[in-house]
């Protein structure tokens, strides 16, 4: 139980960090890329700024599919048989 609770925190703070980083990237790199204003003097950071934004709401999703990984790698190691192969 307590390997459990361990792989859920481990797997949960890495969703938490990873999660926005990648998201943060991710829209900004679709901004710049559809949004010719983006980057561009006049744009004032609106850009960045909505980037950050989504990149900062999808922390606790990251969380949660952080600690969902964990309780199904969990439950599907319980439910292997002995003598198979995973």
């Amino acid at each position: 139980m307590a390997g459990l609770i361990g792989r859920m925190l481990g797997f949960g703070l890495l969703g938490l960090v990873v999660t926005p980083i990648v998201v943060t990237l991710a829209v900004l790199a679709l901004a710049h890329t559809f949004d010719p204003s983006c980057g561009r003097p006049g744009d004032s950071g609106g850009c960045e700024m909505g980037a950050v934004s989504i990149g900062v709401l999808s922390a606790l999703p990251g969380l949660a599919i952080g600690v969902a990984f964990a309780l199904y790698r969990h439950f599907r190691k319980r439910r292997t048989p002995p003598g198979a192969l995973p």
